[in-house]
């Protein structure tokens, strides 16, 4: 029986969570709420606060790890709908598809997101992560973020600078058990049916220009998404390489002594003639690549002999080839934490959610 505070939306009992991610793994939720709208996403968060019932949100499923045991409480699809354009602003509910998103504001002549084509999962969750890929990041034409606060209990809008944004990170991500982002405003750019400068070196190689110039918009999106395709990162059912959360470690941001002396057990192991990657990163701060390390440790494309192995085509992703278990998939990832740590002393964090396991 539904509960009289939510007596018209969806419910289900030990409820398979699995087909709600990308992975395809995970054990049942107790209980699993579907919401279609922002009333129906507070009144599921207010009954499980109210009775002290553990609470998973689940969007798009794309960023999301599930233990095999599942989840012991309520699980809250949020499959919201709505996408407003009035000139070049954009507001989305959280439950839109983020990719059918991407190109409505692309056959609408706007920039700003075009980069971001071919990422999968739910609207909602970009802020969470400051999702950003190719060049581009979603905090750079977020301006608000709408979401019920679960300590104040009522709605509240925060503005860029409230969301504190930083590299796949945010306010969000920093307090978990807090904030349920309900809608996202973007501020986009009118530039002419031209896509927003090009800041990615591979986008631009792809295009055949140089940094910083701007490409039709549809030429930029589906060059985008072409070069995730290749490697695995636009959802296919039919492609295990794409039975991942795309690249399942963010890239590691050391301090200056930090990559000096991880340059050295690099230069040590592959010969001085190797550079690992590097790219500034703030005052003392350097990132580099978290996909060569892994390659460079000796975990290549395709990797592993299971159920659960490193994509054919990115070293960065980690996938389930059909039959994986969660565990499956952990074993591996805590293999290649340990191989990347054990041969060039740098840490690798993985940047799904899990739910009932960690690395």
């Amino acid at each position: 029986m539904a509960s009289r505070s939510l007596e018209r939306v969806q419910e289900l009992h030990d409820a398979p969570l699995a087909p709600l991610t990308t992975f395809r793994l995970g054990g049942p939720a107790t209980r699993l709420v579907t919401a279609t709208t922002d009333a129906e996403v507070i009144a599921a968060v207010r009954e499980a606060d109210d009775t002290g019932t553990p609470l998973l949100l689940i969007g798009g499923g794309s960023n999301l790890v599930i233990g095999d045991k599942g989840f012991e409480g309520t699980a809250l699809h949020i499959a919201t709908r709505g996408l407003l354009l009035d000139g070049t602003t954009l507001e989305l509910a959280a439950g839109e598809i983020w990719t059918d998103a991407v190109a409505r504001t692309v056959e609408a002549g706007l920039a700003g997101v075009e980069c971001l084509a071919g990422i999968p999962g739910s609207a909602g969750a970009t802020p969470i992560q400051n999702v950003g890929a190719y060049g581009q990041e979603v905090s750079s034409t977020i301006t608000e973020v709408i979401a019920y606060d679960r300590r104040s209990r009522e709605t509240v809008a925060l503005s860029t600078t409230d969301c504190g944004f930083s590299y796949r990170h945010s306010r969000f991500k920093a307090e978990p058990e807090r904030y349920v982002v309900l809608r996202v405003r973007f501020e986009l750019e009118d530039a002419g049916g031209l896509s927003a400068p090009l800041r990615y070196a591979e986008t631009a190689r792809a295009l055949g220009v140089g940094a910083g110039d701007r490409v039709p918009l549809t030429t930029a999106r589906e060059t985008v998404l072409k070069l995730r395709a290749g490697k695995g990162m636009v959802l296919d059912p039919e492609d295990h390489d794409t039975w991942s959360a795309g690249s399942f470690f963010t890239n590691p941001i050391l301090t200056d002594e930090e990559f000096a002396a991880f340059r050295s057990r690099a230069a040590m192991l592959l010969g001085d003639a190797v550079e690992p990657p590097a790219f500034p990163a703030g005052e003392g701060r350097v990132k580099t690549s978290a996909a060569w390390l892994i390659d460079r440790a000796g975990f290549t494309k395709g990797y592993g002999t299971g159920p659960a192995r490193i994509s054919t085509k990115h070293t960065l992703a980690l996938t389930n080839r059909g039959e994986a278990t969660a565990e499956d998939l952990l074993a591996l990832a805590r293999e290649v934490v340990a191989g990347v740590q054990d041969a060039f002393g740098v840490t690798l964090v993985n940047e799904p959610v899990t739910v009932g396991v960690s690395l």
